[in-house]
């Protein structure tokens, strides 16, 4: 299996002569600007390993990786509508550097070009890749619905937060290994382990992103940090320390004297007072060690699961 930055290369290089135009084209230009922001491009290297580790080849994959990045970037369109976000990888969202209406349409039209780049794969993989990528986006849809619920919702449990994660972020982790996987000829079985492995990921992954949205640099983590305590998303952390300072907490998202700086710093002193930093660091754990032991089940060859514990590790340890 190749190394991650040589994945990621290929996908950078993939993206680059991939351009998207059309007319009129200030509907298509926010397409390549946000794919042109970079970011970790974890889903499509994802799919591409999903595919090498079944003895697959990159190129193999290549078209259904493209489209699970465009998907994903459809989504942080909306969803930085939806949150209202200025910021998007340190550069402004695309409503803020277009406007609204763009923005919707544009991130309609990315959708629409991740069924077409997935369509390049291999027609006796369609049935397959397709009944699982529609239902990623069902689930990535039905997520996202749940966090933006939860936003009104006084009373949160730590088990809803989970499955609102697990379809809003992890899921996708999975199709992207299993949609590669597949590509590959995997069997049924083999295939649904690198989907379990994908969702346990990425079940790590959004928490760690839960806590460096409040505790992370915003140079490194490329957007405002904080913005989830702002908005009140019942976050673990968030969840956790509730549990303890509920009242107290309440009264700091609510007092109108307070500047938004001076309500993050009191909060993540809350998260850190109660143990709520912590909690959700030992949670994430656990999520990263169910996905380490899918590895050592996984029917491939020793170096093949040796990448996948290093992308593992690499995620677990990021800061960013």
């Amino acid at each position: 299996m190749q190394s991650y930055p040589k994945l990621l290369s290929l996908i950078e290089s993939h993206i680059a002569e991939n351009q998207f135009y059309g007319s009129p084209q200030n509907l298509y230009d926010p397409l390549n600007y946000i794919l042109g922001l970079g970011g970790k491009r974890i889903r499509p290297v994802l799919t591409l390993m999903g595919c090498e580790l079944y003895s697959g080849t990159a190129e193999e994959a290549i078209h259904a990786a493209l489209a699970m990045e465009v998907f994903h970037n459809f989504t942080l369109i909306h969803d930085d509508i939806m949150d209202k976000a200025p910021l998007r990888r340190g550069n402004p969202t695309v409503h803020e550097k277009w406007d609204t209406p763009t923005a919707i349409l544009s991130g309609d039209l990315m959708l629409a070009k991740a069924y077409e780049c997935l369509l390049r794969s291999e027609p006796q993989s369609w049935s397959a890749l397709f009944n699982l990528f529609n239902k990623t986006v069902y689930e990535v849809c039905e997520g996202q619905q749940m966090d933006m619920n939860f936003e009104s919702q006084s009373l949160v449990s730590e088990t809803e937060y989970l499955e609102m994660i697990r379809l809003k972020t992890s899921v996708l982790l999975g199709c992207c290994l299993q949609t590669g996987a597949i590509i590959a000829g995997a069997t049924e079985s083999e295939s649904r382990k690198v989907y379990n492995f994908g969702t346990d990921l990425g079940l790590g992954f959004q928490l760690m992103d839960d806590y460096l949205d409040a505790f992370g640099s915003a140079e490194l983590v490329g957007k405002q940090t904080g913005g989830d305590i702002l908005s009140g998303k019942k976050t673990i952390m968030m969840i956790h320390a509730s549990k303890l300072e509920g009242e107290k907490l309440n009264k700091l998202l609510t007092n109108s004297e307070l500047t938004d700086n001076q309500k993050i710093e009191e909060v993540k002193a809350i998260f850190v007072q109660t143990g709520a930093d912590q909690y959700l660091k030992q949670k994430a754990g656990t999520y990263f060690n169910d996905a380490s032991k899918i590895v050592s089940d996984l029917a491939v060859n020793a170096d093949n699961k040796t990448a996948m514990l290093a992308l593992l590790d690499a995620i677990k340890n990021r800061s960013f």
